[in-house]
């Protein structure tokens, strides 16, 4: 099998893991109809440059290889969930989504329960698809509403209006009982009534999961070179407020900074992340962390989906991956698990990353010191302060030279 086109660079010092964590798969689907303004993740619109849909089968094809190509790095290792992201995932049919699945069945150790969630655009919901969707192994759907007043989804460059998405929630949850709502509130021009009638709207449909996010402008976007008129700090504050008091009160547990759910429908893939488990990325851009008994290695795979698909079938389409050292394991931990709001069990950290908890002993301090979090020799967890000022708890776990 052909070598990656960079190599690993080795930590200095080592790790000892006793055991690997679990493992996930992410598939990146890099098209979708129009790029929002405010969007930095690794999309392309299908009419750019006059194509007028995406080389689907070809994708397809690349998708298999490259997964063939890790199988080494993976062998034998159960996957837990399986999460196909954007861009627009919805774009593609059924039929490419149901033989992706069908190749990751024959080459993978797919857990018979796997959640396995397809994230979709309301602009692009046809009932007989999504029922295909579901027949062929989808079983969770993440829909991105972001909004259901018109006004800010044209301000969002969003392709679906209102009743496009009320719709959208209708057709999925006849097929459908895990669903996720993503909304985004502190939007240009955007009132805390406006926002309150958007969580209200949400959660009267009754999904198992919401994500609330604040928009922020992004590097590298439009709204970052041209920024929008956006609400202040405070009143962003107290919308954030205010919808965990109301999704509270509709029996929502907001078990990370942005994500809200029913009891046990919490999104597995997504707590894999935050407890640094371990996740193969394919597709173009993908990201992928991997751990072996010695060492933790990250990838990227290479962004442009031509160039991708051509590095693919090259036998090699990782652009860049390091092997994490040991002074960089102690802030990518926590910078992950700090984001749940029960936090993590001290032994988790000796589990995922081989260190002792001494090694971040100093910053555990100061973090308390400032009530930014609680701890015991059972349990480590932010605390509200820490959760609404977590960039600044999460620097003081950054490496000692200051710089990730």
């Amino acid at each position: 099998m052909p070598a990656a086109s960079t190599s690993i660079v080795s930590a200095p010092g080592s790790i000892v893991l006793k055991a690997l964590p679990p493992l996930s798969l992410y598939v990146h689907i890099p098209w979708c109809v129009r790029k929002c303004p405010y969007c930095d993740f690794n999309s392309h619109e299908v009419r750019d440059k006059g194509r007028g849909e995406a080389p689907e089968q070809d994708y397809v094809q690349a998708l298999i290889a490259d997964l063939e190509l890790a199988l080494p790095q993976i062998w034998g290792r159960r996957v837990y969930s399986v999460f196909f992201g954007g861009g627009t995932p919805s774009l593609f049919s059924a039929r490419a989504v149901g033989e992706l699945l069908a190749a990751f069945r024959a080459r993978l150790n797919l857990a018979a329960d796997a959640e396995i969630t397809l994230e979709a655009n309301p602009g692009t919901f046809e009932s007989a698809k999504f029922r295909d969707y579901r027949a062929c192994g989808v079983n969770r759907l993440s829909i991105g509403i972001q909004s259901f007043n018109p006004a800010h989804l044209h301000a969002l460059g969003r392709i679906h209006d209102d009743e496009e998405a009320r719709r959208a929630i209708g057709i999925a949850q006849a097929l459908f009982d895990n669903i996720n709502l993503d909304l985004m509130y502190a939007l240009p021009q955007q009132t805390l009534q406006e926002a309150e009638r958007d969580i209200d709207t949400a959660r009267g449909f009754g999904t198992a999961h919401l994500s609330a996010y604040h928009l922020t402008l992004e590097p590298n976007t439009l709204f970052h070179r041209r920024p929008p008129p956006l609400p202040d700090a405070e009143l962003a504050a107290d919308m954030q407020d205010m919808i965990e008091e109301r999704l509270a009160g509709s029996g929502y547990v907001n078990y990370e900074t942005s994500a809200f759910a029913r009891p046990g429908r919490e999104c597995r893939h997504n707590l894999n992340y935050w407890r640094f488990g371990d996740y193969l990325g394919i597709g173009a851009g993908a990201h992928s962390k991997l751990s072996f008994p010695d060492r933790i290695l990250r990838q990227m795979r290479y962004k442009q989906p031509r160039e991708y698909m051509q590095k693919v079938m090259a036998g090699a389409p990782i652009q860049e991956q390091h092997v994490l050292s040991r002074a960089d394991l102690g802030f990518e931990f926590m910078m992950n698990a700090l984001r749940l709001a029960g936090g993590f069990e001290v032994a988790l950290l000796a589990e995922r990353t081989g260190l002792p908890v001494s090694a971040i002993e100093r910053p555990l301090q100061e973090a308390v010191g400032r009530g930014l979090i609680t701890r015991d020799h059972i349990r480590i967890a932010p605390t509200l302060r820490g959760r609404r000022f977590l960039n600044d708890l999460l620097q003081l776990f950054l490496p000692p030279d200051g710089t990730k």
